[in-house]
């Protein structure tokens, strides 16, 4: 089991680098590959994974985002190419902030990532990594008064994927939508 690697950058491709660790290389899945240079020392801690016919190393440049990594893997359906393509389009705080307030639109908007799999993440981890509650319902809340106020369920749903703020009340969250439904 490897728990970290320290390298220079020897090449990049699409989702992936490889990391010269005294003249072997390791080929490494990454979230943000453009966050990497090639020539570059650098510290990843890594996941590695193991199936019947394949194996690779996933690596992080942090513990948090190796910690949400793992919280999502162990989500019903969710598997690591999946869950590395998901934080690839996002942070680990705006993961953690979307599960402590329920924002399944945040989630649905992901790569990998749809209406069923966005529940069963909220589901499943909600309170368990950070420790947040938040309020389960605002954003449930929020897309309900929208309905109400005669706004059509995917403009609701892609106003609200955009909106993750951090401890946030549902009048916040609502004068934030109907700001940004308007200016559609």
């Amino acid at each position: 089991m490897f728990y970290s690697l320290k390298g220079k950058v020897t090449f990049k491709e699409n989702n992936s680098i490889v990391i010269d660790v005294r003249d072997i290389g390791y080929k490494v899945l990454v979230s943000h590959v453009d966050d990497y240079e090639i020539g570059q020392e650098v510290f990843v801690f890594t996941h590695q994974v193991v199936r019947e016919d394949n194996q690779y190393l996933i690596g992080f440049p942090s513990l948090l985002e190796k910690e949400i990594f793992l919280a999502l893997i162990g989500v019903k359906g969710l598997g690591p190419k999946t869950a590395i393509g998901a934080l690839g389009a996002t942070t680990p705080e705006m993961v953690n902030r979307a599960i402590a307030s329920n924002n399944i639109a945040y989630l649905k908007r992901l790569p990998g990532i749809g209406a069923k799999a966005a529940a069963q993440i909220i589901l499943d981890l909600k309170g368990q990594l950070t420790g947040e509650e938040g309020n389960p319902e605002q954003y449930e809340d929020v897309k309900l008064a929208l309905k109400q106020l005669g706004f059509k369920n995917a403009a609701i749903d892609r106003v609200l994927a955009d909106i993750n703020e951090e401890n946030a009340t549902m009048e916040q969250i609502l004068a934030i939508a109907l700001k940004k439904l308007r200016k559609k």
